[in-house]
């Protein structure tokens, strides 16, 4: 008996929904937990999605609206102060992925064709997860956060250069017409669609999206029209909806409302990005998987291994130390859901069969999965690692050691402040206004630039290194103020203290109960909980009324 498109859809959006609990307490992405549930309900599974026209309808619109949300990410402002690091080692794990997968994929009996769309797809890592996980972790703006989010931004230019590549090269037109013929219509419709966009850009879009602002409701549908009516657009030219929508993100990327827009389409692009999960589930072929698993093994070892490997590499080389690589490697070390998309096009042009579509899902399931639990537990992860990254250390990080450069007064500093955030950031200028001689120091180099920038002391450097931490004014310091984020460092850094002839006291922040205690351990002489002084202050105001 047919359940009818409504109930249909009530129950994946059900099954949605608890699987998703499950999988938040698990803690994996939810990719994963879309695609297993397509799997079980397609038909591999209990045969649940009978209306696979709708699926696939919302699929491609939140595909849509996820390209254009990248293009409207992608500000030209800051893609111009992209640093030379992102460029260097987006383009260089760009590059090595592609001919070592290529390889790779080609030793395991693939065709040279289908070879080279796996070995593109294994170089995408997701920067939704990414920078969701470095977000929670509190990790985004240091330096090795900052280096990671760049060179995500040089693979998600890649994903686009790649779908163009697709759209040129789809349907065989080539063969048919000559390469000459393909290549200057190719050229005219994009000289005509990148001077309707310039004109729109130019005399429309502003004052069109200043009108529509007075209604926010009227901007996100103007917004979800712009997007899915340029992706039909692109479709429509022969290029890709993909193109299209990103082509009109980008449009809107230098305007006022660039944020506005994003914040309320987030949403919007996650709830239909469900469903385009979930239709792939349905599309994976158990029986190709089962005789296929042995290659998605392979190459999600690849992806786990491999991608942090050339990271590391090019960041030694380019003078980074070791920890900064490793940290940033870890973000490479998945594949996203851009290399899905990028397969399954390529399964629609025809270029690719269905286990290049399976093999790529199952690589997408094991790398998202592991990758997770390595950048969550990163820190200890490094410590384990530590004395078998020697090899990717220059033995002096210049590149690194620019940050550092600041050389200080010989006066005697009383304070020094370790963690410039934001609580860091107060103390620091309160030290600064009341005359006290203090220093500041962080892993993030903007913020240490801020804090010059003021005209107040700051130093970039991490926890964990002795010769940094033994060079700070420890002998004159009365007191130490600790205001690091994560555990691991603090434990570096007063395993490091203690070595010191430092006399004075230690005041530190703690961010839960476990870490008061923890931090009392380490002989921290006083712990300031600041979630504990908010309920006191709080509770004190309320008895005063």
């Amino acid at each position: 008996m047919a359940l009818g498109v409504y109930t249909e859809v009530s129950l994946i959006l059900l099954a949605a929904a608890v699987l998703g609990a499950i999988g938040l307490l698990l803690r994996q992405p939810l990719i994963i937990v879309y695609i297993l549930l397509g799997i079980a309900l397609g038909p591999s599974g209990i045969k649940l999605v009978q209306s696979q026209d709708v699926v696939d309808l919302l699929a491609q619109v939140g595909v849509a609206i996820l390209l254009f949300l990248v293009g409207l990410e992608l500000n030209p402002d800051y893609v111009r102060r992209i640093g030379a690091v992102a460029v260097a080692t987006g383009l260089g794990q760009l590059s090595f992925t592609i001919i070592i997968g290529f390889l790779l994929t080609l030793l395991l009996g693939k065709d040279w064709l289908t070879a080279l769309y796996i070995a593109i797809a294994l170089t995408f890592s997701s920067t939704i997860i990414i920078v969701k996980l470095l977000s929670d972790k509190r990790e985004l703006d240091t330096l090795h956060g900052r280096i990671a989010v760049g060179f995500l931004i040089v693979q998600d230019i890649a994903v686009i250069v790649a779908l163009v590549a697709m759209s040129v090269l789809g349907g065989g037109q080539a063969g048919e017409q000559g390469l000459a013929q393909v290549l200057g219509a190719i050229a005219l419709k994009l000289a005509a669609l990148g001077a309707g966009m310039y004109l729109a850009i130019r005399y429309l879009l502003g004052r069109l999206l200043r009108f529509l602002a007075r209604s926010l409701e009227l901007l996100l549908i103007f917004a979800v029209a712009w997007a899915v009516g340029l992706a039909a657009l692109g479709d429509w030219l022969g290029f890709s909806k993909e193109l299209g929508a990103f082509l009109a993100g980008f449009a809107l990327s230098p305007t006022h409302f660039r944020d506005a827009i994003s914040t309320r389409l987030i949403p919007l692009r996650d709830f239909l990005l469900l469903f385009f999960f979930i239709d792939l589930g349905t599309k994976f072929d158990l029986a190709t998987a089962q005789q296929e698993w042995l290659t998605a093994l392979i190459l999600a070892l690849f992806v786990l291994i491999g991608n942090p490997l050339i990271v590391m590499a090019i960041m030694g080389t380019m003078g980074y130390r070791r920890k900064t690589g490793f940290l940033a490697g870890l973000t490479v070390a998945q594949i996203s859901e851009f290399s899905i998309i990028f397969i399954a096009m390529g399964l629609s042009l025809g270029h690719v069969r269905q286990d290049a579509l399976s093999i790529t899902t199952m690589v997408g399931l094991i790398t998202i999965a592991l990758s997770t639990y390595m950048i969550l537990y990163s820190q200890p992860l490094y410590k384990r690692l530590e004395r078998f990254l020697k090899p990717f250390e220059r033995k002096e990080p210049f590149a690194e050691k620019r940050f550092e450069a600041q050389e200080l007064d010989d006066a005697p500093y009383e304070v020094i402040v370790f963690g410039l955030g934001r609580t860091g950031r107060l103390v620091l200028d309160h030290y600064h206004a009341l005359g006290i001689r203090a220093i500041g120091v962080d892993y993030d180099p903007e913020a240490v630039a801020a804090m010059q920038a003021s005209g107040i002391p700051a130093l970039f450097g991490t926890a964990e290194d002795q010769e940094f931490i033994r060079g700070l004014p420890l002998a004159t310091a009365k007191l130490l103020v600790i205001t690091l984020p994560h555990m691991d460092d603090v434990q570096d850094l007063m395993r490091i203290v203690d070595a010191t002839d430092f006399d004075g006291r230690i005041i530190a922040v703690a961010r839960s109960e476990a870490d008061a205690n923890a931090l009392k351990a380490m002989g921290v002489d006083e712990v300031i909980n600041p979630f504990e002084l908010a309920f006191d202050a709080i509770r004190k105001l309320t008895l005063q009324e």
